[in-house]
Order: C-alpha cells, then sequence, then structure tokens
C-alpha cells in the first residue's frame, strides 16, 4: 500500500484519484506527526511526501524513516511546488529520498516513478524473503549435525526475536521525540521572546511583575532544556550521564513550576524527606512533573487536590520490600486523592499513546506515564501504582541508592 502525506486535503484527493485509475491502493495523513504514527501501526510499500507542511516538514520525516531498520529502506518520492532549488532537492535525496517532484505534478510521469520505484521495493523485498529461505535451510541442515548446533540455533532465534522487539520499541520513541520536540519547541521558544519583550518594554519599574517575568523565563528554559534531555534519552544517548542529584531539590522546581495550577485548585503538595541519587536529574524531573501533572489533573470536582511524596530507605529492589536504613534502595512514592482508576488497567497506563480518561474532558496525550516507565527502568528501578475508582492513586517507584 502508498501512503500519500500532505497538508492539503484536496492534494490527497487528487493523488488518491491518479493512483486509483491505476489499480494502486493509497493511505493518506494529513501532516508528518500523524504519518510517523500510521507507519508504526501499517506497512507500507512508498510514501509521497509533501515537503513543506507545518509541524514537521517532509524533510524530518524521511530522516525520521531513515533512522529504524524497520523503515529504511520504504522508497520516499518528496513532492514540492515551492522548494524548486538544487539545495532543496540535493537535501532531500540527503535525507533518503528516492526521487524529488515538483508541483505541478506531471501524472503519467509520475505513475511512471511510483511503477517502478514499487516494482523495485518489491523485488528487493523478494531477495530479502529468498535470503531468509537460505538462512532456514542452513538451520535445518545445522539442526542435523547434533543436539549442541540445535540449542545454538534456537538461542539464536531468541536473540533475534529479542532484538526485533527492543528495535521495534526504540523506533518508536523515536517517533515520539520527533513529535514532542516540534508540539512543544516552538511555543515555548514563542512564549520566551514575547515574555522578553513585555519585560523589556512595559515592566522596567515594577519589581514583582520583573520577578514572575523571571520565573516564567526560566521555567520556559528549564522546559526547552527537559525536551532537549527527553530527545537524548529516546535516542539513547550515550552522552547522557548520572550524577549525584538531591531529588528534594528536583521536586521543589517541579512543584515551583506548578504554582499557577495549584494555587489555581487550592492543592496542597506535602513533600517528606527525599534521598540524593547518582541518577540523570533532568530525566528524574520529567518523571515527578509528569505524576505530579497527573494528581493535580485528575483530581475530584470540587476536592482540593492533596499531593503527598515521601520516600524511605528499603532492602532489596521490591515493592513490598520491609523498610532498613542500612537498604542499598530507595522507595517513593507520590499518592493524591484523586479520581483513580481501576486496577485491572494497571499494565494499559503504562503504554505510550495510552489514555483511560475521556480527552475532551481531560487534557493529555497519554505518554506522559510511559516516559516515566521508562526512565524508571534506565534508572535500573521498577515503577507501578495502587489505586480504586474513586479513591485516588498511589504510584511506587523503587530505585538504586
Amino acid at each position: 500500500m502508498i501512503l500519500i502525506v500532505d497538508d492539503i486535503r484536496a492534494n490527497i484527493i487528487a493523488l488518491q484519484k491518479i493512483l486509483e485509475l491505476h489499480g494502486l491502493v493509497a493511505d493518506a495523513a494529513e501532516s508528518g506527526e500523524e504519518a510517523l504514527l500510521k507507519i508504526l501501526k501499517s506497512d507500507y510499500s512508498l510514501i509521497i511526501l509533501d515537503v513543506q507542511m507545518p509541524g514537521m516538514d517532509g524533510f524530518e520525516v524521511a530522516e525520521a524513516l531513515s533512522g529504524s531498520n524497520r523503515t529504511k529502506d520504504i522508497p520516499v518520492i518528496f513532492l514540492s511546488a515551492v522548494n524548486k532549488q538544487k539545495k532543496f532537492i540535493s537535501k532531500g535525496y540527503e535525507t533518503g529520498g528516492v526521487d524529488y517532484v515538483t508541483k505541478p505534478v506531471d501524472p503519467d510521469l509520475l505513475i511512471l516513478k511510483v511503477k517502478t520505484f514499487l516494482k523495485l521495493y518489491e523485488q528487493k523485498k523478494e531477495l530479502k524473503d529468498i535470503r531468509d529461505l537460505l538462512a532456514k535451510e542452513i538451520e535445518i541442515r545445522k539442526e542435523a549435525q547434533g543436539n549442541l548446533e540445535l540449542k545454538v540455533a534456537e538461542r539464536t532465534s531468541e536473540l533475534v526475536e529479542k532484538n526485533e522487539e527492543l528495535e521495534m520499541r526504540n523506533h518508536e520513541l523515536q517517533q515520539f521525540s520527533w513529535v514532542v520536540s516540534h508540539d512543544l519547541k516552538e511555543p515555548i521558544r514563542k512564549i520566551e521572546l514575547f515574555i522578553k519583550i513585555i519585560r523589556e518594554k512595559y515592566l522596567i519599574e515594577d519589581p514583582t511583575a520583573l520577578d514572575y517575568v523571571r520565573r516564567t523565563i526560566k521555567s520556559a528554559e528549564r522546559m526547552s532544556a527537559l525536551i532537549t534531555d527527553l530527545l537524548d534519552y529516546s535516542r539513547l544517548s550515550a552522552n547522557v550521564s548520572a550524577t549525584k542529584t538531591s531529588l528534594s531539590v528536583v521536586l521543589h522546581e517541579v512543584v515551583s513550576d506548578f504554582d499557577y495550577m495549584i494555587e489555581q485548585k487550592g492543592a496542597t503538595v506535602n513533600i517528606g524527606p527525599m534521598p540524593v541519587l547518582e541518577c540523570v536529574g533532568s530525566q528524574m524531573r520529567q518523571v515527578f512533573q509528569n505524576l505530579v501533572s497527573n494528581s493535580l489533573k485528575f483530581a475530584k470536582a470540587d476536592v482540593p487536590p492533596v499531593i503527598e511524596i515521601w520516600a524511605e530507605t528499603v532492602e532489596i529492589k521490591d515493592f513490598d520490600s520491609p523498610v532498613s536504613p542500612d537498604g542499598a534502595f530507595t522507595r517513593i512514592m507520590v499518592r493524591d486523592n484523586g479520581i483513580g482508576f481501576d486496577e485491572k488497567f494497571l499494565d494499559k497506563i503504562f503504554i505510550i499513546f495510552q489514555s483511560l480518561n475521556d480527552r475532551s474532558a481531560y487534557d493529555g496525550t497519554g505518554i506522559g506515564l510511559a516516559i516515566a516507565k521508562k526512565i524508571i527502568e534506565r534508572h535500573n528501578g521498577i515503577i507501578t501504582a495502587k489505586s480504586e475508582p474513586g479513591k485516588g492513586s498511589c504510584f511506587i517507584m523503587v530505585l538504586p541508592i
């Protein structure tokens, strides 16, 4: 199947009609972000990709695809009505495109190109299938040589399966990182810009207002840094190193970021003694930011939120481990009095793009807890939650000290 990516619906319909006249089936996406999500769920033999789109442009989508073994071989034909200069055409090929077509499109020429690249893709796929069959035949012959070689072959197959699973999960994180980068960084840059303009033009003689502006700019800068660190994490960057970090300082920064929402909802946040851990501080800040945000977001109607956060030293990496002053692990709890959830959905809440609540009633993308779980596991820890509908939730994390 072919995927058409264009932010203008009329262009998509026109291309679909051209392809249908030649017996070619086409799916559609109206943004780069939507295209990446569709590619995660379906297999495509060719992508016709518009260059100029809001949010992620065509070049950025192609770069994301080329970064994964699962999608790097899908042929991409760029379409552009504006970017016709040589430098843009060169960039199209550099980001992994197989062709660059300028608008208005010649239907006959486009169909010829599409059929050619589809045929090449299918031939490449057939060669891969033949290679896989030969590899399987070799494995069968090896199995006849003895039990030892049989065990080796079985173990190899298991490792290949695990590797493919890890590859898929890493690809999900890469797609997510691109969405986060473009959805969040742009509004943050605008917030910083306009706040600085307000400070310089209108608030020169008001110390209180200047203090609020300074705190706003600091929060925006910290959010921008968090996004950058999250992108590094999602790509499993080797440059992100752990340092000794006070979780108490991290938590007070997080609460400060939510001071307006806390005041608006009449919320109370109680923070107990917190440990100093060897961790990536920005990533742990992201964990607490997601958990505190959820506690404020999923509060009961007309009931002021109460959030309690505390830690205790435990013997082993287990949610029910006994407390021990000399233990090698810390157990951190984040408890609230919100709407809660049914624990039969516990596994679902930690899966990316999953949400238990009506998104028209509660804001959210369904990715916050998935991020928290990935970060905790990256720090050799574990995370779970205890909850009942209407009785609040308690998220529990166990991390090595």
